[in-house]
């Protein structure tokens, strides 16, 4: 089993700008890389950590367990403005969002996220849940698993896949990770299987966001951060594919916008017309050379933070 390495770790916490007085949410716990960072640098501060993960919190407690000043909450980060403002919490000034899988996740075969390892199709971040992959994969009408396919996965045979998915089973549930992988690939064609990167990443990567909701939490969590954060607060959020990068990246331009006067096209605007946010990189970080060497995973990481101007 591999370690997991923060990806991206000086660059967030370089982009935090943080205070040593200062109150910071990371939604993202995972096994607790960030969080120590943002610790030794908060001894007047507080840090309240949010993941729905079990194993994710029993560790990164551990991981923890020098400092005081940390609150770790098992809850889904859709939920975490709700879940501060009922301890009080009315604003902070740093929020953190890692939205990659964990290494260990991944490398558990238990956890059904694998498309390397043999296990039951699961995929749930949160066991609590009902909602698993297997139950998508053998509930979900034809239309559904193409759409998933298609709009989560971006993978052109989506159809076709969802297609085979349905007639197998006809005969039998599909239980396991290796039984999809080998319907995706007994659809695919050769010219696709040689391609570098597994067959069946996407269909995996579009199955996990569904049975998570991950899109849909990540849209809730951004617009309550950016609610969230004090004056000089900032949000900072690092990505693992397009569908997530492109969520942010239109939030984030959505409210940082200079919109100017309608009324006199050459007039500067006031400062009530300046937007409320600033974007803190114009240009997207992504790992260093050293980084990559060291973790590969960290290829396809992409960091956006922005800063709050004014209330």
């Amino acid at each position: 089993m591999s370690e997991h390495i923060s990806v991206l770790l000086n660059e967030a916490i370089d982009s935090l700008a943080i205070k040593p007085n200062g109150i910071y949410v990371d939604l993202t716990l995972g096994r607790g890389g960030h969080s120590r960072e943002i610790l030794k640098r908060i001894p007047c501060g507080h840090l309240y950590a949010f993941d729905k993960d079990e194993e994710a919190i029993v560790k990164s407690t551990a991981n923890l367990k020098d400092f005081d000043n940390v609150t770790i909450i098992r809850e889904d980060f859709r939920n975490f403005k709700n879940v501060l403002n009922s301890l009080g919490i009315e604003k902070v000034d740093g929020v953190l969002m890692d939205l990659g899988v964990s290494s260990p996740q991944f490398d558990e075969g238990e956890r059904g996220f694998s498309y390397k390892e043999d296990a039951r199709l699961d995929m749930r971040m949160d066991t609590r849940q009902s909602l698993d992959a297997y139950k998508v994969v053998n509930t979900y009408s034809l239309n559904d698993l193409a759409r998933i396919f298609r709009e989560y996965g971006e993978d052109k045979f989506s159809y076709p896949i969802a297609k085979k998915i349905v007639k197998e089973r006809e005969n039998a549930p599909i239980e396991t990770t290796t039984q999809l992988v080998n319907i995706i690939k007994s659809v695919k064609p050769q010219r696709e299987l040689i391609k570098k990167g597994h067959p069946a990443k996407q269909i995996f990567q579009a199955l996990r966001i569904e049975v998570n909701d991950e899109l849909g939490a990540l849209k809730i969590a951004l617009k309550d951060a950016l609610d969230l954060i004090d004056v000089n607060g900032r949000v900072v959020v690092i990505t693992f594919h397009s569908l997530e990068d492109r969520i942010v990246k239109n939030a984030f331009a959505e409210v940082s916008k200079v919109e100017g006067s309608r009324h006199m096209v050459f007039a500067l605007p006031s400062e009530e017309d300046e937007p409320k946010y600033r974007l803190v990189n114009n240009k997207v970080i992504v790992a260093s050379d050293i980084e990559l060497e060291k973790n590969p995973r960290s290829k396809s990481a992409k960091l956006r933070a922005i800063e709050r101007r004014r209330l």
